[in-house]
């Protein structure tokens, strides 16, 4: 089958990749600007296009030449406090960057997208915790907007051009790979302060939870989606809350650290509470999360000790 990955340079994309390539089932392609993808994670066996979703020829000749049957779209503006200070560059990327990666795709034979959504800023402050996919949408920042538009977009992409999608609508993502020096991602964050001795700052009271699911599990309901006929929006997490004050608790043990959090203001408008229910990727997909909370941050600690050691 032939799949096209975008963002493969990137966090979960090149895990992704990576997955797909070890199955041996595929030609796998690549479409990623770099702007945050690292070219030292583009895995050698999938053919590598740079281009920005942004330009459409660009896009567009990537689509001629590579015919993706199928495309699993991860590249997107992801930094939710960017999209609140400049809506019209996240429309940009994440909604005008998708309508010219499916245009081009449509006339080209695509079957099938698997779509990267979000299961926190798409659903806003919630009502119920867990909740599921039926919970009401009120996204409180233009990036959970656009994720909440794009699924509204593949929904008339299949009713018109009978291309089948799954929005995968993921909670926290954590794990090897992910930006430490980001403005997403607070375990890599953490992590990365922790190793170079810095103090970790927990803006506001620290009673804030999300609901954080580890990479490699969030790649296993990419390959599930891709393995299913399904279509429709999955919510992809652990139904767990751990607030920020018990992570960062969790992570100093796991790296041997004393060191007391500091703590900074509230960011205005933060999210207090998100967690989703995974029931319906259980019964439709076949996925539960299968790393623990704990097995996971000792997993992705390892993972930047081991990388700040090698730059020493």
């Amino acid at each position: 089958m032939r799949i096209l990955v975008t963002g493969g340079a990137g966090f979960i994309g090149s895990h992704t990749v990576d997955a797909l390539i070890g199955a041996r089932l595929h030609q796998v392609s690549i479409l990623d600007d770099l702007s945050a993808g690292k070219r030292e994670q583009i895995n050698p066996s999938a053919s590598f296009h740079q281009a920005d979703l942004r330009d459409a020829a660009a896009v567009r000749a990537v689509i001629e030449r590579e015919r993706p049957e199928v495309i699993i779209h991860l590249a997107a503006q992801m930094d939710v406090r960017r999209s609140v200070a400049d809506p019209a560059f996240d429309a940009q990327v994440n909604l005008v960057g998708f309508l010219n990666l499916i245009e081009a795709a449509r006339q080209h034979d695509l079957k099938r997208v698997i779509f990267a959504s979000t299961g926190g800023a798409i659903y806003g402050e919630q009502d119920t915790f867990p909740c599921d996919e039926d919970h009401p949408r009120r996204p409180v920042s233009p990036y959970g907007v656009a994720k909440m538009a794009t699924e509204a977009y593949l929904h008339f992409y299949r009713v018109e051009y009978r291309i089948d999608y799954v929005a995968l609508r993921y909670a926290n993502v954590y794990g090897p790979r992910q930006d430490p020096h980001g403005e997403a991602g607070v375990v890599a964050i953490f992590c990365g302060r922790i190793l170079e001795g810095k103090p970790c700052t927990i803006f506001g009271d620290g009673g804030q939870t999300r609901d954080y699911v580890y990479v490699g599990d969030v790649v296993r309901a990419n390959l599930a989606a891709l393995a299913s006929n399904v279509s429709g929006a999955f919510n992809i997490g652990t139904g767990i809350e751990t607030d920020v004050n018990q992570l960062y608790g969790a992570l100093a043990r796991v790296a041997g650290s004393n060191a007391p959090p500091a703590y900074g203001p509230a960011r205005p408008g933060e999210q207090r509470r998100s967690v989703i229910s995974a029931q319906r990727a259980a019964r439709e997909l076949g996925w539960r999360p299968q790393v623990n909370l704990d097995d996971g941050l000792a997993q992705t600690f390892a993972y930047f000790r081991d990388r700040f050691a090698q730059r020493r």
